[in-house]
Order: C-alpha cells, then sequence, then structure tokens
C-alpha cells in the first residue's frame, strides 16, 4: 500500500450559508500527480488553500513531510494571481497607474523581488536563471511589478515556485495569460520538478497539462471524486434563448467611420521599446482578434486605445475620429469604450453588488457613487435578468464564483452600448462551458453592428463573429489578415502565436 502524503478526513466549508465542501475525503499518496477541475464556484480554489493552509476548515487535513527529501518541507500555493506591494508595503494600486511611468517606479523590479525571495527562501540566485531562460521571462529582469501583464505576473509566480522546489507545489490556473510557448515550456518544467520528487496538484479546466499527471480529481456537490484519466464533459451547442434587451439591439451611435488609427506609433520604457512603428486601423463594426506572445506589446497597444498610456500624445494616433490630445479627455474617450481586462478585474471594486457593478458602466467608475434615474436603473435589471444574475444582485462581486464575475464585468461594458468593446482575455479561469457560453453572449451582443476588439491565447475559445486578425512579435505587427469566418473556421487559422 503507498504512503499517505495527503490525508483528508470529513472536511466541511461553509461561504455565506452555501455548503462548499461537505464531508470531503482525499487521499493523496506518495508519487501521485493530479490535476483537479470542475465547476466554477465548486471549491477548488478553496480546498486547496486549506491543504496549504491557508484557509480554515471543519474537519482533518494531515501533510506527511518526507525527513529524508533534500526538498523544502513545505507546500507551497500559487494563486491565480497575486496582490504585489509598493516599497512602502502599500498594496492599493489603480488600473491606469500601471502605464504611469513615474509612479511605476514605486515598486521593485523583478530582479529585486527575486533577490528579496531568494534570501527570504534561502536560494541561491544563479539557480533562477536557467528557469527564467525556459520561461522566456530574462528580459523582464528590469521590469517594475506594476509594469507587468497578468501573463508576465503568472510567470513570476511560476519562477518562485519552479526555484523553491517543495515537496508539494499547488498552482491555481498555471496558464492563465500565456502563450502556447510558455504552456509548453511550463509543463516540461513541471515534469522535471516532478522527477526530482516535487508532487504536483494543478487546479486547472484546461485541456494540456504535464506528462507526469496520474490522477485526477473532481469536486462533485462538495466531494471529491477520483479518476485516472479526466472526464470530458459534453459542452452544449445550444446558444442562449433569453432576449436580447432592446436598447442593445439598436445599433451604437459611432462617432466615426474610423475607431482606432495608428500612425507609425513608438512606445519606449527609457531604452527598452515596447512598441515599434505600428500602423492599425480599426473600422467602425470591424471584429478584430488581437495575439502575440506574452512580452508582444498587447497590453501596451490596448492601453493606447483605452486612453490609458500618457504616451498616446507623443504619437499620431486617432480615436473615434479625433487625433489624441486634441483636447479629450480620458473620460470623454472612455464614454465610447467597453473593456473586460484581467488587470482591470484585479483592480475593481470587489464591495459592489452584482446590480452596483453593472450599473457603474454607465459613468465608467469601479464603484457606483451616485443614484440612476429610471430609466438606466430599468437597463440594469434588463441586464441582470439577461444574464441569469436576478438571485445574485445584491451579493457582493467578489463572492461569485469566477465564471459570474465575467459575466457581471461583461454587462457593465455592454450597459451603454459602446462603440468598442474590448476583451482582453475576458474568458481566463472559465471551464469549456462557461467560455462557450461566454462567447455566444459575445457574439449575441456584437450582432448589432458593435466593434470588437478580443485578446485570446486560444484558438478554440474565440467567438466566431471574429473576422480579422493582427499578430504583435516583439512589438511589431508581424501579420494583419481576414480570417473569413464564414467559410473558414478559427480552429484552422495560424496557431504559432496563440
Amino acid at each position: 500500500m503507498k504512503e499517505r502524503f495527503v490525508n483528508i478526513q470529513n472536511l466541511n466549508l461553509k461561504y455565506q450559508q452555501k455548503q462548499v465542501l461537505k464531508d470531503l475525503n482525499w487521499t493523496i499518496n506518495y508519487g501521485e500527480n493530479y490535476v483537479l477541475y470542475g465547476e466554477s464556484g465548486s471549491g477548488k480554489t478553496a480546498l486547496a488553500k486549506i491543504i496549504a493552509g491557508l484557509e480554515n476548515a471543519i474537519g482533518e487535513t494531515e501533510i506527511n513531510f518526507n525527513a529524508e527529501s533534500p526538498l523544502s518541507a513545505e507546500v507551497l500555493f500559487v494563486e491565480s494571481w497575486y496582490q504585489f506591494k509598493n516599497l512602502e508595503g502599500v498594496a492599493n494600486f489603480y488600473y491606469q497607474q500601471r502605464y504611469t511611468s513615474q509612479q511605476a517606479k514605486d515598486t521593485l523590479t523583478v530582479h529585486a523581488e527575486l533577490v528579496h525571495y531568494g534570501k527570504e527562501k534561502g536560494l541561491h540566485l544563479d539557480q533562477v536563471e536557467r528557469i527564467l531562460e525556459a520561461l522566456n521571462f530574462s528580459s523582464f529582469a528590469s521590469s517594475q511589478l506594476i509594469e507587468l501583464s497578468s501573463g508576465e505576473h503568472k510567470k513570476l509566480q511560476l519562477v518562485k515556485a519552479l526555484w523553491l522546489k517543495p515537496q508539494l507545489l499547488i498552482i491555481d490556473q498555471p496558464y492563465t495569460g500565456l502563450d502556447a510557448a510558455s504552456r509548453k515550456n511550463l509543463n516540461v518544467e513541471l515534469d522535471k520538478l516532478s522527477s526530482d520528487g516535487v508532487q504536483l496538484l494543478l487546479i486547472s479546466n484546461d485541456s494540456e497539462y504535464p506528462a507526469s499527471i496520474n490522477r485526477f480529481a473532481k469536486i462533485i456537490d462538495g466531494q471529491i471524486a477520483v479518476f485516472n484519466s479526466k472526464e470530458i464533459s459534453p459542452v452544449s451547442n445550444e446558444k442562449s434563448t433569453k432576449k436580447i434587451p432592446d436598447f442593445l439591439k439598436e445599433s451604437p451611435v459611432f462617432s466615426s467611420d474610423t475607431i482606432v488609427k495608428m500612425v507609425n506609433v513608438n512606445i519606449s520604457y527609457g531604452e527598452k521599446q515596447v512598441l515599434k512603428n505600428i500602423n492599425w486601423e480599426v473600422k467602425a463594426g470591424e471584429k478584430w482578434l488581437l495575439q502575440g506572445h506574452n512580452g508582444s506589446g498587447k497590453s501596451t497597444l490596448l492601453s493606447l486605445v483605452n486612453g490609458d498610456h500618457p504616451q498616446s500624445y507623443a504619437n499620431e494616433l486617432y480615436l473615434f475620429g479625433n487625433r489624441r490630445g486634441s483636447g479629450e479627455s480620458v473620460w470623454d474617450i472612455k464614454q465610447h469604450i467597453g473593456l473586460i481586462s484581467p488587470e482591470f478585474h484585479w483592480y475593481f471594486d470587489a464591495s459592489s453588488t452584482v446590480w452596483q457593478s453593472i450599473a457603474s458602466g454607465f459613468y465608467d467608475t469601479v464603484g457606483l457613487f451616485q443614484q440612476l434615474p429610471y430609466t438606466k436603473s430599468a437597463q440594469v435589471d434588463e441586464l441582470v435578468e439577461y444574464f441569469g444574475l436576478s438571485t445574485s444582485k445584491n451579493e457582493l462581486l467578489s463572492t461569485l464564483p469566477l465564471g459570474k464575475q465575467r459575466l457581471v464585468l461583461l454587462a457593465r461594458t455592454i450597459i451603454k452600448n459602446p462603440e468598442l468593446l474590448i476583451l482582453d482575455e475576458p474568458c481566463q479561469g472559465l471551464d469549456q462551458a462557461q467560455t462557450q457560453h461566454f462567447n455566444q453572449l459575445v457574439d449575441e451582443l456584437c450582432s448589432n453592428g458593435m466593434t470588437l476588439i478580443y485578446v485570446g491565447h486560444f484558438e478554440s475559445q474565440l467567438p466566431t463573429s471574429i473576422e480579422k486578425r493582427i499578430l504583435l512579435e516583439k512589438g511589431e505587427v508581424k501579420v494583419v489578415e481576414s480570417l473569413h469566418t464564414k467559410t473558414r473556421p478559427l480552429q484552422d487559422t495560424k496557431q504559432s502565436f496563440a
């Protein structure tokens, strides 16, 4: 009989009177590497945090570390994203702060963060360089933490985890924000860790995982079901049967036939050039896919479109028919745009209710600070019903499962029927069914002629309405192409930079 490494008995956990885990029993033996998957909100992350000693629950959780192992006798939990702090220990940042260079110097660099972590954990700095190269992260050593995109933050967390080599490594959504090459390289590194004796527990609904994974577990009705292979859940092809609110059936009022126009745009941070001679034009009603490797410049490009980047004034950039810097404010620009991004989700006001979060989209604020007139309140109610959020409308956004949180933010982005909808990796952390449902809603909502810019690394997880693609590589435009979605499936398009 295999020796037990993790032994969980009669585990119970409630969130706001909702039973999440119920009399859960789970034994992980030495040599077993797990993928834990299942529906959003089923308790996967909570269970992982309990194993790591980061959350309390009723029941018994026993970890039997190997005293003879050279590996660190600890459980390391890598969150789906983490809250970094500035040099004064403050973690309160706002979304646009990432692009303000003076304030960016208020946070550590990647190199300084790794030096600090190495000292804290007793690690040798010369051992981390190979890992940085393996994850293609060496070039970010001098970058400030606040400058990093969601995918780059994920890489930093993974670098630390691979460097530490704990006896049990738990990673929540390991592939979030990573491009195809980075996902492949990560799996190679995780297999190396496994061969060195590190046991893996990956929380993931993705179809790819390391070769060393030999067990699968799913939380069903608060209890664990264990499998030797991953069950493939059927995904419904049925579209939403709910009627789109009438105010969203009307075409947006476009300020110009040209939504975005960039002419030889360049963005640099010191000597590091992030965007190089970008020429791109987005016409009203077009549906674009924006792709590129981590660090290719996608987030910076979007920050120009959003009006958030201060260097936009130094470039020839036209938004909604006006040259940037011709007298319009950031808030004037945002009136035309609906936005979802991982970073925006991070910084959103978690103390807002679902209803308040959706309503705040009228004013582009991260929270509702004024009373809505009747007509606007009625539109919020219509969207709450359309997205199936009626039973949750008075709950705090932060208490909802991730899938529902993303639906709330999607509702918020389209509440004002914007000319341009920007969805930056909106399905991070969602399972296959949730992703399909989300993208079906996007297709339905964009059928009124709304312009769309969509960022996604997985070719099979995209709205079918997308018709054009722009691909960035090392800050330059590598490809601009028509996808001809009516005759060719998106899965058949080029995937090397997905």
